[in-house]
């Protein structure tokens, strides 16, 4: 399959799924330090790879995909400090963590195939 707009990008969709999900289990959130560090980690992380696809060179693309990598990273790691503060369900910890790492896996399989 040709990836033809940053919307074709598999790892950008999963990107999108894991912001959605962080911005609806946090919704109600009172932490306001918290939920906006880890809502603009996952949302780095989507534009990112959608910032480096838009700019139409593989070696910027990879620059903007290992951003995008290490907002994923971020974002797992704020997961530990959610749950450990009950900010988050351990089974949302769970699911969330999940999406981390398959994020993370699908732009490491992307940056190497640049």
């Amino acid at each position: 399959m040709r990836i033809e707009k940053f919307e074709d990008i598999n790892a950008w969709q999963r990107a999108r799924t894991l912001t959605f999900s962080i911005y609806k289990i946090l919704g109600s959130n009172k932490d306001y330090g918290f939920k906006d560090q880890i809502q603009r980690a996952s949302v780095s992380v989507m534009n990112n790879i959608a910032e480096g696809f838009e700019r139409r060179g593989d070696k910027e693309f990879k620059h903007f995909l290992s951003i995008a990598k290490g907002s994923c990273g971020e974002v797992r790691s704020m997961l530990y400090l959610g749950c450990e503060l009950k900010y988050i369900t351990k089974q949302e910890f769970e699911e969330l963590y999940t999406l981390t790492i398959e994020t993370s896996k699908m732009i490491a399989g992307f940056m190497k195939v640049l």
